[in-house]
């Protein structure tokens, strides 16, 4: 059962980001969804939030919150955003995955996903570009991010 739900997690990384000066675009968010997933998959056996992650041709994208956050495009979120209250452990978690990831930008994190194997199965016979809404299943992430053994070093 998920402890958090996708837009808990999406509010902790934009309220972070805005915090710190430096707003987060939609596209970098969405991978940071992913990677806060894939990792808590790995160390808990059990999914941070319950809503699916899409193999989309740019990347990991949790259709819900790529919708809550579509108007901004390709520009750094800017709305105002507060931040969520997480459980200890949960904060803990996502500010890990900030760490390793969060100083990355978005195109490196997309080429970064393509590379890794949940991503490339979901696609599995479709072209980079082609749209798609195939899942990225919990099994694969928690497969693919248990054999990098901790947050970052994949």
């Amino acid at each position: 059962m998920a402890v958090s739900t996708a837009q808990d997690v999406a509010s902790f990384f934009v309220s972070s980001f805005q915090k710190a000066g430096d707003p987060v675009t939609n596209l970098k968010l969405q991978k940071l969804l992913y990677y806060a997933q894939g990792w808590y998959l790995a160390f808990t056996q059990s999914p941070l939030f319950e809503e699916r992650i899409e193999a989309w041709p740019h990347g990991p994208v949790v259709p819900p919150i790529y919708g809550a956050y579509k108007q901004y495009q390709w520009s750094p979120i800017v709305g105002e955003v507060s931040e969520p209250r997480l459980a200890d452990p949960i904060r803990k978690h996502l500010e890990e995955v900030m760490e390793a990831y969060g100083v990355h930008g978005a195109y490196y994190l997309e080429r970064l996903t393509h590379q890794e194997r949940p991503w490339i199965e979901a696609r599995a016979g479709l072209a980079e570009t082609e749209p798609s809404n195939a899942v990225i299943t919990h099994e694969a992430m928690k497969r693919f991010f248990q054999e990098q053994g901790q947050v970052g070093n994949n």
